[in-house]
């Protein structure tokens, strides 16, 4: 019984390595498309801080899991988010206090934001070093621990 646990154990873990590293392949090679500028003058950020740009959407069920780790981030950190055809500002509004959210967003109602940043999928996170150069990007479901090791990173 004890090395049928042991065999198990070993299985999932190494079903987590591989989904991960598969995880984390998918989204560099989704990252490819996107805009590595830097960070338009046009957003009010703080200077010699790091910013995370997050674009998301109500629609989207993986940005809606990955929401309450923007959150964290934003308590603690410069934090853009970008709500992408979600519709107007008092349903996205609705939508983040059904969730518990309290981040600020900019309302792409068109999607015309995100097509500057080449973003066609969500949730999407590009994080932007003091000077504004891109430092990561990020297509897909990020965890917390991961959005905080790259702040931290970008603000070296």
């Amino acid at each position: 019984m004890k090395n049928k646990i042991k065999k198990y154990l070993k299985e999932f873990v190494l079903f987590i390595v591989v989904m991960t590293i598969f995880a984390n392949a998918l989204s560099l090679y989704r990252s490819l498309d996107l805009n590595k500028e830097a960070l338009p003058a046009e957003f009010n950020v703080i200077k010699d801080k790091p910013v995370l740009v997050h674009f998301w959407a109500t629609w989207c069920p993986v940005c809606k899991v990955e929401a309450p780790n923007i959150q964290t981030i934003s308590e603690n950190f410069q934090v853009i988010t970008i709500a992408v055809k979600s519709s107007d500002n008092d349903e996205i509004n609705k939508y983040l206090k059904e969730n518990n959210l309290d981040f600020e967003f900019i309302n792409d109602y068109d999607g015309s934001i995100a097509q500057k940043f080449g973003i066609s999928v969500y949730p999407t996170t590009i994080i932007y070093d003091k000077d504004r150069n891109v430092v990561f990007s990020d297509v897909g479901y990020t965890s917390t621990w991961g959005l905080w090791l790259r702040m931290l990173w970008a603000g070296m």
